[in-house]
């Protein structure tokens, strides 16, 4: 009688199992960061489709490319049944998304601007897809680790800095782009913070006058961004004169989610390093 109790838990809590898993609803999700978050809270699983560049964790990329940036496959999406789409409100292609929201799609859009609002978008990923209790623990963290970093570095003297954000066309960081906000953190005088746009054209010429500190070249392997040795003909500028030419992680820094947040330190530290052999 006990084995066959026991035996009946087993196929009973089984079932049960098996009927969760169904029951989860299943999304695509349209831009790496959404898929990043998604993994963060435990719902990594509940993705049937997305779009390129999504490439962390490693398992991601085993999950079925509906896209890029620049368009969608419409019908592969409509093939998949999706239960919602999260789409990126500035990183998708408007025309595509439009037609998806014409068609009866249960679209959901992921628009984070600012360091707090990742954590707000955490939380909402973790309501859709039934991870509340993890996406809790995973913002708490998020904003825990940047808080220490606002402290440690909130009474540091500021040094200029120049972003590369892209090398051809030459594009820099202003006002409230991403990674701007980011590295302010570090306490730095950004060098083009007075231009009008997030994401100002700039020329060497304008480099050369503003002779930063530091220049900062965010690049990955997915996506080269120029070379530290660009710059050495250019031996005015204080930042080649003692190389302080430094590369980051884009594919972190760049996606705002809390891998953002563990570069964002790395970059600190490399500011900081060239703050105190100056003094």
């Amino acid at each position: 009688m006990i084995l066959r109790a026991l035996v009946l838990l087993i196929v009973s809590l089984n079932f049960i199992q098996l009927a969760w898993a169904e029951s989860k609803p299943k999304f695509i999700v349209l831009a790496p960061h959404i898929v990043e978050m998604f993994y963060e809270i435990g719902a990594g699983e509940q993705i049937i489709g997305t779009t390129e560049h999504s490439d962390y964790p490693e398992s991601a990329k085993a999950i079925p490319r509906i896209g890029n940036y620049a368009n969608l496959q419409i019908e592969r999406i409509l093939q998949l049944k999706p239960d919602h789409i999260i789409a990126w409100k500035s990183g998708n292609p408007d025309e595509d998304l439009k037609r998806l929201a014409r068609l009866g799609i249960n679209l959901k859009y992921s628009n984070p601007n600012s360091i707090e609002s990742v954590a707000q978008e955490i939380l909402y990923f973790g309501g859709l897809s039934g991870h509340q209790t993890q996406a809790r623990i995973v913002a708490d963290k998020y904003l825990a680790q940047y808080k220490q970093l606002v402290n440690k570095y909130k009474n540091k003297k500021p040094v200029k800095i120049f972003y590369q954000l892209w090398t051809s066309p030459l594009t820099t960081v202003s006002n409230n782009a991403w990674p701007l906000q980011l590295i302010r953190t570090c306490q730095i005088d950004n060098l083009f913070d007075n231009l009008i746009g997030d994401y100002p054209h700039i020329s060497k010429e304008q480099i050369i006058v503003g002779k930063p500190e530091i220049i900062i070249i965010p690049t990955s392997n997915s996506e080269p961004n120029g070379s530290v040795t660009d710059w050495n003909r250019y031996t005015s500028i204080p930042a080649v004169q003692n190389k302080q030419v430094l590369t980051v992680n884009s594919d972190k820094l760049h996606r705002m989610t809390p891998r953002a947040i563990d570069e964002l330190a790395v970059t600190c530290e490399l500011i900081e390093k060239y703050r105190i052999s100056t003094q």
